[in-house]
This record gives C-alpha cells, structure tokens and sequence, in this order.
C-alpha cells in the first residue's frame, strides 16, 4: 500500500506580468471559445460555521486515482466562493439530467440552496449533502491556487457513496454547453 501526506490547503496566486497581460486574449473571445467546450455537471457544497453553501460547477476532473485527487474551479465573484475559500472539506455532487433542477439551483443567484430541508442532509462529518444526487464523493481540500478571476481547488478524495452494482449511470448524463443544458443518451452516440 502507497502512503502520502497531504500539505495542509495552501494559497497559491498566480499572477501574470503587466507584458504577459497585454497579450491575453480579450475576455469575450475567451468565453465564446469556450462556449463551443461542452462539459459535465456537478454541484459542490461545503459549511463553515453552519453556514452551508452550494454552487454547480462545469469545471470538474479527476486528476489521479492513486492518490485519488479532483479539482474544480470557482469564479471569486460567485456567492459560495467566501465560504469555499476557507472550508476544509467539500463534497461534489455528481448529477445527470434527473438532477437538472438541483444543477439550476446551485447556478441560480441570490435563492436560498438550502430551503427545502428535505432535499438535503449532513454527513456526520457535519457537510451538507443532497439525497437526490446519484452519487457524491467527499473530499478534504488539499490546495487553492488563485487565477485570475477565480480559485482552483484541488480535493483528496476521502469518501463516497456510490449506486452498488452501478457500471451505467443512473440518469442520463448532464451537460452544459453553450449557455444551455443538454441530456446525453443513445441517440448523441457516435460510435
């Protein structure tokens, strides 16, 4: 068995030159470019002091499996990302398209995430966690890289529940695609 040591989360700025600025790309092209980019779903939630937070992500990877690492990025504009910042764990929701509206929640701002008290629960390592996600695995963060507009977190995976017996998804994967929501089935196959 491999053992490693997680740092504790460190921050990490990264910060580009007043030349390396000038010749960026200008922001408008950067976000049509990747609006052609579609990517998967997931809704993050973490609690510091009680005060949970959720927020839905399209930034979501797997990045190793030995040690099993994730990561994923938050806008600092965003409302969740204060709470984030300074929580030690997380947990990643994974949804499909049976799970469009909780997807929608964690995008939609100013509306309380946490509401309907039936939709969620805590783990008894105190996160909050929404029963309707097929699966979820949590995570304790490991480093937070600043860039640009944003925070990268890196997030060890430390627990999870999973569909026993599971080799398909339980719902039709959920997508995010040029502004829109998008359910993969059969008929998006190409080979």
């Amino acid at each position: 068995m491999t053992t490693f040591a997680m740092p504790s989360p460190a921050h990490r700025p990264i910060h580009l030159t007043t030349a390396e600025r000038a010749e960026s790309l200008p922001a408008e092209t950067f976000r049509s470019a990747f609006r052609m980019h579609p990517s998967g779903v997931a809704v993050v939630t973490a609690d510091l002091s009680g005060r949970p937070v959720a927020i839905t992500v399209s930034s979501l990877a797997s990045v190793s499996a030995e040690p099993p690492l994730i990561v994923f990025s938050v806008s600092s504009k965003a409302s969740s990302s204060s709470v984030l910042r300074r929580a030690d764990s997380v947990v990643v929701h994974m949804v499909g398209s049976d799970q469009l509206w909780l997807a929608q929640l964690g995008a939609t701002s100013g509306v309380d995430r946490f509401a309907d008290t039936g939709a969620w629960t805590r783990l008894v390592t105190g996160e909050p966690v929404f029963t309707a996600a097929p699966a979820w695995v949590r995570g304790k963060v490991v480093s937070r890289i600043e860039a640009g507009e944003a925070s990268i977190f890196v997030v060890h995976a430390v627990a999870a529940a999973v569909p026993e017996g599971a080799a398909e998804p339980v719902s039709a994967p959920l997508v995010y695609h040029s502004r829109s929501w998008h359910r993969l089935d059969d008929r998006s196959k190409l080979a």
